[in-house]
């Protein structure tokens, strides 16, 4: 089947269509690059089964484009991070919400099969309640989390209006190969990363007991799978969270990913975090119910945070290190 990957160019989208394409799958990436990197895909261009579309989701005629007898879709372009819809929630939410709007029409007027996009554990907001379990959510707390809410909103109403099947992934912190260690907007574990690989000492948001469930990418990849292709039918227009269900705080984070790193450098072993203050719109505790997704679509993630941090130092250390050292 011909698979529609927004955003394919990213961090995860690049790993999904690099698996999907070593499965056989006819694959096409849109990306405009904005945050995606050409980097990431150079390597799958050569393949009969890839297609880049270079365009924008806030372009219909791109979006129509790209699935153009496609079969199915996988919706991941977005601007994530919370502090940039804090800095910028007029662009995060043209991206986030008119884009996503975008590809809903595309897939509907193409007749497309299957729409499964990325939502974010954001949505749970203010909700103190742990585990996150699906139906029961709380208030935002950031211009990003809203624009999230509201893509599984219009995916709810495409599917009870007219009739297209979608499926929601409210991903937890995922982390893995090619997330980009640069940037305001790093994500915490390519950022500690960078800053322990240039021995320097990291800052945490914070007093370091704020916790995640943290997410390596390979269980992401299996979900995305899953949710393209199931025959469940009763799994069909559901949220699922996607996270390995246990979570770490960030001192336990910090420690651990010193440890595997100073295996490399023994001098990182030395360094301590630096403490900073809370950041704005940040939930303190996150940890997700997995049991609906191992139910309805037989999700099995494979990968802890200290296996999957295993695999994630070993390739920054082959390719943030060499290339600095470049």
């Amino acid at each position: 089947m011909k698979i529609v990957v927004t955003g394919g160019a990213g961090f995860i989208g690049s790993n999904t269509c690099e698996a999907f394409i070593y499965e056989g799958f006819e694959v096409v990436c849109l990306d405009n690059f904005m945050t995606g990197k050409r980097e990431n895909i150079t390597h799958l261009m050569d393949s009969p089964l890839f297609t880049l579309v270079e365009g924008d989701i806030r372009n219909i005629d791109d979006c129509n484009k790209a699935v153009e007898g496609a079969d199915l879709v996988l919706h991941l372009a977005a601007l994530g991070s919370v502090p940039r819809s804090i800095a910028d929630p007029i662009t995060t939410n043209a991206v986030n919400i008119g884009g996503t709007l975008n590809m809903l029409v595309a897939a509907r007027d193409a007749g497309i099969k299957r729409f499964v996009y990325a939502a974010s554990s954001s949505t749970y907001g203010d909700s103190a309640a742990l585990p996150k379990v699906e139906e029961v959510i709380g208030r935002p707390l950031s211009p990003y989390a809203i624009t999230k809410y509201v893509s599984e909103l219009y995916a709810d109403v495409f599917y009870k209006t007219y009739g297209i099947d979608c499926i929601g992934l409210r991903y937890f912190n995922v982390f893995g190969r090619r997330q980009d260690p640069n940037g305001a907007y790093a994500a915490v574990i390519p950022k500690f990363s960078a800053n322990l690989l240039q021995r320097e000492s990291p800052v945490i948001n914070g007093d370091g007991s704020f916790s995640r469930d943290f997410t390596y990418i390979d269980n992401v990849i299996q979900m995305n799978r899953l949710a393209l292709t199931t025959e469940n039918k009763e799994a069909l227009n559901e949220v699922y969270n996607v996270a390995f269900g246990d979570s770490s705080t960030l001192n336990e984070l910090f420690y651990e990913l010193r440890k595997n790193l100073a295996e490399f450098d023994p001098e990182i072993g030395t360094l301590e975090p630096i403490y900073g203050p809370n950041r704005t719109g940040d939930i303190p505790h996150s940890l997700a119910s997995i049991d609906k997704a191992k139910r309805l679509l037989g999700y099995n993630p494979q990968f802890s945070l200290k296996s999957g941090l295993k695999e994630t130092v070993k390739w920054y250390w082959e390719n943030v290190v060499q290339i600095d050292e470049k």
